[in-house]
């Protein structure tokens, strides 16, 4: 950790603060950064310990008169000052499999759905992919489950195409036994820091564990499965 002292002025947020850094003190500080509008997910960091977008984090609401943090995400290999190593996360996008959609509903190619469908996976679509969620959980940030655990961002991305009123595809098997849902216990800390505010927990991870237990736990649902491979 290096010191640095800076002006703080009226509606800085804590990228401004790392720019004049940069600008005054440290020209070789390394961070990433793009739009400044909280839509590019680059500015991701730990501030004060906690997971924020650095360009969303006014420093109005944090005591400056106490030296203020600002950490790469420990979830993932550090690279140089702020910036983290985070290819592991389109690796990892790269193993669920992909929109399959069904036949089309008219012979000129088209689809019918019920707008409440559509609704209801929209909101997983706002993902900005910040990893900020996979940064907070406690099974990739403590425990290191990065080969057994893919983390709630591609639980949502999964819950998008899971629940996709088109989609035939099935993922289920994949989620209880290669992309370790079951490591996931409901703490909710990832839908706390999501900068687009998509209720993560409650909506993707619940329903897709849900889904999880019907398919391997239901007792009706083994014994058929029992009777068809007889």
């Amino acid at each position: 950790m290096v010191d640095y002292r800076t002006e703080v002025s009226e509606g800085m947020v804590v990228l401004d603060a790392v720019h004049q850094i940069q600008a005054e003190s440290a020209p070789d500080l390394a961070c990433r950064w793009n739009c400044k509008a909280g839509k590019c997910g680059s500015c991701s960091a730990e501030i004060n310990g906690k997971p924020k977008l650095m360009c969303m984090t006014r420093l109005d609401t944090i005591d400056v008169t106490k030296p203020v943090t600002i950490e790469p995400m420990r979830a993932f290999p550090p690279i140089k000052d702020l910036i983290s190593d985070i290819s592991w996360n389109y690796e990892v996008k790269k193993r669920i499999k992909k929109f399959k959609p069904r036949p089309p509903d008219a012979a000129d190619g088209t689809w019918r759905m019920q707008q409440s469908d559509i609704d209801r996976v929209q909101e997983f679509r706002k993902c900005i992919e910040c990893y900020l969620c996979q940064d907070v959980c406690h099974v990739l940030r403590d425990h290191v489950k990065h080969e057994e655990f893919i983390g709630p961002r591609f639980l949502v991305y999964s819950a998008a195409l899971e629940m996709h009123p088109l989609d035939t595809e099935d993922r289920v098997d994949e989620l209880k036994d290669e992309f370790g849902i079951g490591y996931c216990n409901i703490t909710k800390c990832c839908t706390k820091v999501c900068p687009e505010h998509i209720t993560i927990t409650d909506n993707a991870i619940i329903p897709l564990k849900e889904r999880v237990v019907d398919e391997h736990y239901d007792p009706l649902k083994k014994l058929v499965k029992l009777f068809r491979r007889k």
